[in-house]
């Protein structure tokens, strides 16, 4: 069926009549559940903006939050929480950088090649950037170079930790790893201790002596006033037991450190404070 319209009908407006089209407008969006982080660490979109003068595209976003992003700043300016320590002694000379809100940037050379490659899991499944260099005494044997880079990773993590407002102070995870089942929970409670029940069947994984696995946690415990329990499930590897350890560790320590939300930037303790006291 045909429709017609009266003369005049579709014909356009006088030119007198019609109007200027609309100026574009730019919006600013803002996210209130954000609002208490520091503006340098509030998340933003990765915009491009057109200047209808020049056409050219600019990066209008201070960060990113993924792998690969281009940034227009360095990590440092956009807010990151980061500690560097440096610990020297006689037996060790230990040079530690950690970025809590990494991408799992790995770059570690202790000169115990099993304890990088544990050093490898924490970065890489708690998305913290770890920078370890360290040499010792390990023609000894690997026990103080082990502890020492253990206390510089801890006080590094008090320091960038700060006063832990709004982050969610306590993480859980099960990480399996073939037969072996580790469980860890902890607490950013500023109050060091360690709960370790581990069975490790063999002394040592190539030449690192499985002793150190304890004596490691205890040692971060110590420095970055952190509860910390670990639990055997089940294994009989001892390469799995440990690693699936430092696993579990890393996806607690990561869910630990998180912001939450619904917090809004306050220290999550019904005390008002956490402290290492």
């Amino acid at each position: 069926m045909e429709v017609s319209a009266p003369p005049g009908v579709l014909r356009s407006p006088p030119s007198s009549l019609s109007s200027p089209p609309p100026k574009p407008r730019l919006l600013t969006f803002s996210n209130p559940r954000l609002s208490y982080l520091p503006r340098k660490q509030q998340p933003h979109l990765n915009l491009k903006h057109m200047d209808s003068s020049s056409h050219s595209h600019r990066t209008i976003t201070p960060c990113a939050a993924h792998n690969g992003s281009t940034l227009t700043d360095s990590p440092t300016a956009s807010g990151a929480r980061i500690g560097e320590v440096k610990r020297e002694t006689k037996e060790t000379n230990v040079s530690v950088k950690i970025n809590l809100d990494g991408t799992g940037i790995a770059d570690s050379n202790t000169g115990i090649p099993f304890l990088d490659h544990m050093l490898d899991q924490l970065a890489s499944h708690g998305l913290l950037d770890v920078h370890v260099r360290a040499t010792g005494d390990i023609h000894i044997d690997d026990h103080h170079t082990n502890e020492d880079v253990a206390l510089a990773i801890g006080t590094a993590l008090l320091q960038a930790l700060g006063d832990r407002k709004g982050i969610n102070r306590f993480g859980d995870f099960s990480a399996p790893l073939d037969e072996a089942w580790i469980h860890v929970s902890l607490d950013l409670s500023g109050r060091p201790h360690l709960g370790y029940d581990l069975q490790i069947p063999t002394e040592r994984v190539g030449t690192y002596d499985t002793q150190l696995v304890e004596h490691f946690f205890q040692s971060l415990v110590n420095t970055s006033g952190m509860t910390l329990h670990i639990r055997q499930l089940s294994g009989r590897n001892s390469h799995h037991i440990i690693e699936a350890t430092f696993k579990a560790f890393a996806r607690a320590l990561r869910q630990a450190l998180e912001y939450d939300p619904r917090r809004l930037g306050s220290i999550p303790s019904s005390k008002g404070v956490l402290s290492r006291s």
